[in-house]
């Protein structure tokens, strides 16, 4: 047996067998739902279409928002063959035969679709396997992808391709396909005679988090559950016809929310973003609901811990010292409680990072000292600040003229410690936030100390106490 044959017309007597969410998949444009941005009137997408544009194209966008079905509704208006494999299960001898038929059918006049779901998941050779047909047009490529093709996708394959981002489905769209799936006599559950009210296919919605797959067996599982419950309480059910499903009934269904969420992919790092930058806003509302979509579906809490820390010193520094020892703890409990325990330590520790005030001056410090390490020459340490063991080094002047700090009055020399090319350079600028408006005060009282002695204006503290002594 061939898999990867055409995939033959629509026989009805299946439709049983199926998963609702295949049976309602929508076979025109006109039946599509959501995407108005790409195949609304006059939109990108729906020109290409309309065109016959035989461009191959990568469809980007998370589960459930049409991807293969937008594929197939081309191959269906195209009149074309319609061939459909997954990243998961081929390989090079595959793609090569599928390659091979399409060259034959080509010189027949017949035209090839070649749509491959999670496409990311092929490695360079085989994606590079595509590029001669994809270039004489022996195929067109549709490919799917949950992932950001501009990381995942050869950028040669991707050169000859356009790409369409799909958003989540909306909780109104959703709702339609539901009410349609409810309605429908011949796809759908329409000779199941259920009824559900608006509340409860909105809880569906929200649940399904804009994934119409998910939406469509959620429902699939209520219905079944409410046709048990209306046979076992038939003698007090309502009259035949009106069998409800109930938002009791949609809950049991649901069982526990699986949220969008992969710890390897795109939203890893884009919810890991939103806690990052709701910190950095100090927002701790929104900390608290990213970190929480972290945990719930998931995340390492300890990555969500290094992130955490790196947080404290990146935007709070010594504006509020204290941050990092607090997300420090926040790490140790987590390993030393473990989870779901440790979810209020990291609590504890956004909040009190969206609450603190900020600063990036260090971070800004080090970014400015690292282009100076990779930009400026290599100057040897001054010799003054370098250490004398040996007699040999002494005599070649190591340590000479150091000044320690202690010997002074103040503690503070007048002393280069930085290399001559970069004598004067000031990276370090702490601003007037928490604490760091004290370093701010510290650090000008050490520059004036470190002016000559003639030239020094007495701060004013010192010299209130000097005239009291003088009296």
């Amino acid at each position: 047996m061939n898999l990867f044959q055409p995939i033959p017309p629509e026989d009805s007597s299946l439709l049983g067998t199926r998963p609702l969410a295949d049976r309602m998949r929508p076979r025109a444009l006109d039946e599509f739902v959501g995407q108005e941005h790409l195949v609304g009137p006059g939109k990108p997408l729906r020109v290409q279409i309309e065109r016959d544009d035989p461009t191959s194209m990568i469809f980007w966008g998370p589960p459930g928002t049409g991807k293969t079905t937008l594929a197939k509704i081309i191959a269906r208006i195209t009149k074309a063959d319609f061939i459909e494999f997954s990243a998961v299960l081929a390989g090079i001898k595959e793609i090569k035969q599928v390659m091979s038929d399409a060259d034959r059918a080509r010189q027949y006049g017949t035209r090839t679709i070649v749509f491959v779901d999670e496409i990311h998941r092929f490695n360079k050779a085989q994606q590079d396997a595509f590029l001669p047909h994809v270039e004489k047009g022996s195929i067109r490529l549709i490919g799917a992808t949950t992932e950001n093709p501009s990381f995942e996708i050869n950028s040669a394959l991707l050169s000859r391709c356009r790409v369409y981002v799909l958003k989540p489905l909306t909780e109104d769209e959703i709702v339609l396909l539901l009410q349609r799936a409810l309605s429908d006599t011949e796809r759908g559950l329409g000779q199941m005679h259920l009824e559900a009210a608006d509340n409860a296919l909105r809880k569906i919605a929200a649940y399904s988090s804009g994934d119409a797959r998910s939406a469509y067996n959620v429902l699939e599982v209520a219905a079944s559950l409410s046709i048990e419950t209306s046979v076992e309480t038939r003698l007090t059910a309502s009259p035949p016809g009106a069998t409800k499903i109930t938002e009791t009934t949609i809950q049991e269904a649901m069982q526990k929310r699986v949220l969008l969420y992969d710890k390897g992919g795109e939203e890893h790092y884009n919810i890991i973003s939103a806690l990052h930058k709701s910190v950095r806003n100090s927002d701790p509302d929104a900390a608290l609901y990213w970190l929480a979509r972290m945990l719930e579906a998931g995340e390492d809490p300890l990555y969500i811990a290094r992130r955490v820390v790196r947080m404290a010193v990146e935007d709070i520094g010594l504006a509020e010292p204290n941050a990092l020892a607090l997300c420090m703890a926040a790490r140790d409990a987590v390993d030393f409680i473990g989870m779901p325990e440790g979810n209020l330590a990291l609590a504890q520790a956004v909040v009190y990072l969206s609450i603190a005030p900020k600063s990036n001056a260090l971070y800004t410090a080090y970014s400015a000292v690292l282009q100076d390490v990779e930009q400026t020459t290599a100057e040897p340490v001054p010799l003054h600040l370098r250490n004398a063991p040996t007699g040999l080094m002494k005599g070649l002047g190591y340590g000479r003229d150091y000044q320690y700090a202690h010997d002074t009055e103040e503690k503070v020399a007048d002393m280069q410690c930085l290399p001559d090319s970069l004598r004067d350079r000031v990276y370090y600028r702490p601003t007037n936030e928490g604490v760091e408006k004290r370093i701010r005060e510290r650090l000008e009282e050490i520059k004036r100390l470190k002016q000559p002695a003639s030239s020094r204006t007495l701060h004013p503290a010192k010299s209130r106490t000097k005239r009291e002594s003088e009296t």
